[in-house]
């Protein structure tokens, strides 16, 4: 009787010991806080993706001091599934005049139908008319017909059209709630204002209305307006429209925007900065696909971006430097099959990537600040010498605020 009570015991307590196992495995992985990054390494003479790596050939660096990989996987390994959103800039004197050519459309199509079943595709339209028309053409979805029927709406965007949305197209809505109170109590459809400060003293404002659009305006140190944009849906508004929705949409998927536009796209400096604010803190992985520029701009721009700059207005190059500071590609099109090429190019960079973590100490508190992010790789080639490789990954992070009390209060 002693015998049997004992193995009762013995195994109630072996019953029990997974059970205290996953409750201790629970409790380690919600105090720790990891950094997660991908990294995208190239031969530099070939462009052609390396994948042969370990982590021993890599190092990752947090504002410049050595941090421990403790999280490693190899390119394709457990990636995650793709969100990827394509933002067509459809402005008739830009990109809209190549986005209407079939045979353009269709190499994207292609390369869209050969994404593995998990992955989604997300199409938005944006500069339609003179007040700036914004649809979905689609939503997430994985269903290559639906794609192939969303860019079948495109041509009709790319010149003058009025009248309701293209049948299928949903108007792209605020990234902001907005509550009752912000409907019916505001005369001027104003739901948010944003100000924005910048490193030189300058402050931009930004005013949000009910329908996304916004006025914009800079101010210099001195609180002088210099100039003033009015009613208009951005580079900056549609980032944050499409980050926003696929986070709270698609939370387990890796977020990809694919700007496609003949990369003029006039935004404030210190707006451009927030913009990368949101997509390095969304883990989200900016790229470009860049038309062909008209002759007369190409012949302007050299006077246009100094006074520009002088203005604090970026006009030309925002969507690459989103790329490097995510690290994304740009990519420069060309003939109509290069279209496909790049997007090919684009999409295979981005599941072509390893995975990198570094686990945060409990009593490092978040400061709210960006830090700043590199990653090195050594790998010697097979007759022994270093390899030229180009690495490409985000190039900051923020940390996670869900630190432990005892280091909150620490670092009061």
């Amino acid at each position: 009787m002693h015998r049997i009570l004992f193995l009762l015991i013995v195994l109630a307590a072996l019953a029990s010991f997974p059970v205290r196992a996953q409750e201790v495995e629970d409790t380690i992985k919600i105090k720790t806080r990891v950094v997660f990054l991908d990294a995208l390494v190239k031969d530099k003479k070939t462009s052609l993706p390396i994948n042969n790596l370990t982590s021993a050939n890599f190092e990752v660096f947090d504002d410049g001091k050595p941090r421990n990989i403790a999280y490693f996987t190899r390119e394709g390994q457990a990636r995650k599934p793709l969100a990827l959103i394509l933002i067509l800039d459809l402005r008739e004197d830009g990109a809209g005049r190549f986005m209407k050519v079939p045979e353009i459309l269709k190499s994207m199509e292609d390369e869209l139908a050969k994404l593995p079943p998990g992955d989604e595709v997300a199409i938005m339209a944006m500069n339609l008319n003179e007040d700036e028309q914004r649809f979905w053409l689609t939503e997430f979805t994985s269903d290559r017909a639906k794609l192939a029927a969303a860019l079948a709406r495109v041509p009709p965007l790319c010149g003058p059209r009025e009248g309701p949305p293209p049948e299928g197209a949903v108007p792209v809505r605020p990234a902001i709630q907005v509550t009752e109170t912000q409907t019916e109590g505001k005369p001027d459809d104003v739901i948010e204002t944003e100000v924005i400060k910048g490193k030189n003293g300058a402050t931009v404002t930004r005013k949000i209305h009910r329908d996304g659009s916004a006025n914009v305006s800079r101010s210099n140190k001195d609180g002088k307006v210099q100039i003033e944009m009015g009613d208009i849906y951005d580079m900056a508004a549609a980032v944050r429209d499409a980050t926003r929705k696929a986070i709270e949409t698609r939370p387990n998927s890796q977020v990809s925007i694919v700007w496609v536009s003949d990369g003029i796209a006039p935004i404030f400096f210190e707006d451009r900065d927030a913009t990368e604010k949101i997509i390095i803190r969304d883990n989200v992985i900016f790229n470009s696909l860049t038309v062909e520029m008209r002759t007369l701009f190409k012949f302007l721009m050299p006077v246009a971006k100094p006074i520009g700059g002088w203005m604090g207005l970026s006009i030309y190059g925002s969507a690459k430097y989103l790329a490097q500071r995510s690290g994304g590609e740009a990519v420069k099109v060309g003939r109509a099959k290069d279209y496909g090429a790049g997007l090919a190019k684009i999409i295979g960079n981005l599941t072509a990537r390893y995975s990198l973590g570094f686990a945060l100490a409990e009593d490092e508190a978040d400061d709210g600040r960006m830090h700043n992010l590199e990653v090195r790789v050594k790998a010697p080639d097979q007759k022994g010498k270093s390899r030229k490789l180009q690495v490409s990954s985000r190039q900051g992070y923020y940390m996670s605020s869900t630190a432990p009390k005892e280091a909150a209060a620490k670092a009061q």
